[in-house]
């Protein structure tokens, strides 16, 4: 088998999985969580073989195409079930089949009691497909596809406890507010088609950068696949999902959290840069979207107690990094793609260590009812440890790398806009290092805070058994070396300039001094957590507050807004739609009817049967016809 006709093979193993597993039966309940990983572990074996091949090709013959058939033949609207695989989508396929495959090993421990375990697999396997779907497509149609698969994964995977209302609410949430961000996706396929006549990678983009279409239509197209973008990436003003899905199993928030969901946005951005660079005004709005989220992301995950809520917040704010280095161009596709991989290693290792934390405390989420359990857990301290230190951007490690080349390329935009993105970009950086400081502090340092319940049941806390410690393990690994490996000689951006077309960017001011300003946030940022949680006891009950810790703790009022601006307006639209329909549209309708029956009932008062009231209706007419005549010969 040639290794084109391989990339369907990377698909088809975890919908295999997902069919067999969803399908098979209780039979399979004491081996199903086992084919499930062992079918993911087998798309990522796949994927190494087709990037070990790719690595032996030239730069400019890496890319692999393969055909299945035609979907859609139909004259003048041709869609194919067709896959491309080049240097962008294999970086996600190793991504994701790799985090997908760990996260699997993990799940086996973590769902170890769960009656329901053979179904989460399937689930999960369902969710790889998917995703493998939306970034081996060659054209947006068959990618709309696997984004609406990833939707439906979703939904499931955060509503699977859905005895607990929490849960089913969580997760027709996150669909509804994906729908929103869907409809922008299929807005922008139908402008393609009507403005290229294709759906289809290469014509589009080629066209696009050709500079044959008006810039109007292509910032239209722009924006469209922005709205989808935030949707899929919980960027503003479509975040709101993303903290209430925690409801569902840790294995669940790692996997959508770290390499699959929320980075679909940023794919989505990065594969169509043609069309936003030549769009200044969709690219200044990608710009906007992830500054303001950095922030956003950043500030709620300051005041959340439950631990992965505060992390849910900083992938919110990561994403905004990302996203916000994709708005700048060929300057910054690379290294948005870059931090989107450390991420993956970072994020998903803190997730895990957040569920092993809970595995030992209960399934307790307060951090305020933690404290010292670095003593009890040091597997998962040290894991989670190494994963802190990459996020902050602690030198030498993965998060460093990536996340100081994003403030560089933020501050090369030059100008008043350079200095106002680098700052932000800065002041996410402490932050990140303020809440993630604190998240540590209140978990693993002080004296212990937990209490027995209400039935005299205290936590024990303990160490994870083997299959949840392993993948944290491995994924602490990638925190520490993915990141330098990356930025060794610029290898990664050579690797997909090609795709992404790179292009060096010239800060006003020198790496060295960015560097040390980077390194400098993040020692304040320490050092006020420190300051307030290291040196003074946790109160188990959370401090009133400001006004700011407040609202970041309702998430900055987003519910809120969304429910006056979008439920109580909806309200309000529909209770006026109700009164014109009632008074306007059924008052003309009944009108008629009444006045037609009105006089209809008049007319049949003379229809009574008696020929004498004939002859004289007969002759009062023709009487007056013959005035009428001699009225008007006088005339």
């Amino acid at each position: 088998m040639n290794t084109e006709n391989m990339i369907a093979l990377l698909i088809a193993a975890p919908l295999l999985g997902a069919v067999v597993l969803l399908c098979g039966g209780r039979r399979l309940d004491r081996t199903g969580h086992w084919i499930g990983t062992l079918l993911a572990a087998a798309s990522f074996v796949v994927g190494v073989v087709l990037f070990t091949d790719m690595l032996g090709r030239d730069a400019e013959d890496r890319t692999l195409s393969q055909h299945l058939f035609s979907w859609i033949p139909v004259e003048g609207f041709q869609a194919d079930v067709a896959f491309q695989l080049d240097q962008l989508s294999m970086t996600f396929v190793l991504l994701i089949t790799g985090v997908g495959t760990l996260i699997h090993l993990y799940s086996v421990g973590y769902m170890e009691h769960d009656e329901r375990r053979r179904r989460f697999f399937g689930f999960l396997n369902l969710f790889l497909a998917a995703m493998l779907l939306l970034v081996l497509a060659d054209n947006y149609l068959l990618l709309y596809v696997g984004w609406e698969g990833v939707g439906l994964a979703s939904y499931l995977l955060i509503g699977f406890w859905q005895h607990k209302p929490s849960a089913a609410t969580a997760a027709k949430k996150a669909f509804l507010v994906n729908r929103v961000g869907d409809m922008g996706l299929s807005i922008a396929i139908l402008l393609m088609f009507t403005t290229f006549g294709t759906f289809a990678f290469g014509p589009v983009l080629s066209a696009s950068a050709a500079g044959d279409t008006s810039e109007g239509k292509l910032t239209a197209i722009g924006l469209m696949l922005l709205l989808a973008a935030c949707g899929k990436s919980a960027q503003v003003p479509l975040q709101s999902w993303l903290g209430d899905a925690m409801e569902g199993p840790t294995p669940v928030s790692a996997l959508i959290h770290a390499a699959t969901m929320v980075t679909a946005g940023v794919y989505l951005i990065t594969r169509s840069g043609a069309i936003f660079n030549a769009a200044p005004d969709a690219q200044l709005a990608v710009v906007v979207v992830g500054a303001v989220t950095l922030l956003f992301g950043a500030i709620v995950g300051c005041a959340k107690d439950d631990i992965k809520k505060a992390l849910a917040g900083s992938t919110m704010s990561q994403i905004g990094y990302m996203i916000l280095a994709t708005g700048l161009g060929p300057i910054g596709y690379v290294f948005a793609i870059m931090h989107l991989v450390t991420h993956g290693f970072f994020k998903a290792g803190l997730f895990l260590g957040a569920g092993s934390v809970m595995h030992g405390m209960n399934d307790e989420v307060d951090m305020r009812k933690y404290g010292g359990l670095r003593k009890y857990m040091p597997v998962t301290f040290a894991t989670f440890g190494l994963g802190y230190l990459a996020i902050i951007g602690f030198p030498g490690l993965s998060g460093f790398w990536s996340k100081d080349k994003i403030i560089e390329a933020a501050f090369a935009q030059g100008g008043t806009e350079g200095w106002i993105l680098g700052a932000v970009t800065l002041l996410g950086a402490a932050l990140t290092a303020y809440y993630m400081t604190r998240v540590m502090l209140m978990t693993f340092f002080g004296e212990k805070r937990w209490q027995p319940d209400a039935e005299g049941n205290a936590p024990h806390p303990h160490e994870s058994p083997k299959s949840m410690t392993i993948p944290m393990i491995v994924l602490a690994f990638g925190s520490v070396f993915a990141g330098g490996l990356f930025s060794l000689n610029e290898s990664f951006a050579g690797w997909l300039e090609p795709v992404t077309a790179f292009e060096h960017g010239h800060p006003p001011i020198s790496a060295g001094v960015i560097m040390t300003a980077t390194i400098t946030v993040m020692v304040l940022g320490i050092g006020l957590a420190y300051v307030q949680y290291g040196r003074r006891p946790v109160p188990v009950t959370a401090p009133r507050g400001s006004l700011l810790t407040r609202a970041a703790r309702r998430d900055l009022l987003q519910d809120d807004l969304n429910h006056v601006v979008l439920v109580r307006g909806g309200e309000h639209l529909t209770r006026s739609l109700v009164y014109v329909d009632h008074t306007l549209v059924d008052g003309v309708v009944n009108g008629t009817a009444a006045s037609v029956g009105g006089l209809s009932g008049r007319l049949r008062k003379l229809q009574n049967g008696f020929a004498r009231s004939y002859a004289v209706s007969m002759f009062g007419g023709a009487a007056v016809l013959i005035a009428a005549t001699l009225l008007m010969r006088a005339v």
